[in-house]
């Protein structure tokens, strides 16, 4: 898979995004599960910068690496609940159309991501302003911080346990739907 990758200021590249591979057609076949995996590890990833942030405040912030984080934070939890959305979710609907229960757990996470994309909104705010040196409640943040990427964690395992468990990666193959 390739990766997209933002620079803030002069920075290193932090890949933000997981796209197709260049030069590969919308249209060819990317296998799903091994999809997931990648944008799980690439969240997790992230939760654990979130984590180490968390854990140097007050007194050890390292701003380039809250800028860092602002700037992968939104496009990735956009572009993995994108695809979630419009390519996983409807094929396990109409794989499994007649499970109401598959349906309730499907319509939960979507609502998860959209409580998931505000928050990884104010937290963006919130590690700009730490990064750029800006005054911020510390207290209020690290909250923030542990707040989101706990929940994070807790989405993803859920995931991995009641949606991805039943799959194998040859399994599900589908065309990657940007």
């Amino acid at each position: 898979m390739g990766r997209k990758t933002t620079t803030p200021g002069n920075g290193p590249k932090a890949p933000v995004t997981l796209t197709p591979a260049a030069g590969l057609a919308a249209a060819e076949p990317l296998r799903t599960l091994g999809w997931m995996r990648q944008a799980h590890q690439q969240q997790l990833a992230l939760c654990g910068e979130l984590e180490a942030i968390a854990d140097s405040l007050p007194a050890n912030i390292d701003r380039q690496q809250c800028l860092l984080a602002a700037a992968r934070l939104e496009p990735l939890i956009r572009n993995v609940h994108h695809y979630e959305e419009n390519t996983l979710f409807p094929w396990l609907r109409r794989r499994n159309a007649a499970d109401d229960d598959l349906a309730r757990t499907l319509h939960r996470l979507t609502s998860e991501h959209c409580e998931d994309a505000c928050f990884a909104e104010e937290l963006t705010e919130a590690l700009l302003i730490l990064g750029s040196g800006g005054g911020a409640n510390m207290d209020a943040v690290g909250y923030m911080l542990r707040g989101f990427f706990e929940g994070l964690r807790r989405h993803i395992a859920f995931e991995r346990e009641h949606l991805l468990g039943a799959y194998s990666d040859d399994e599900i193959v589908m065309p990657y739907p940007l």
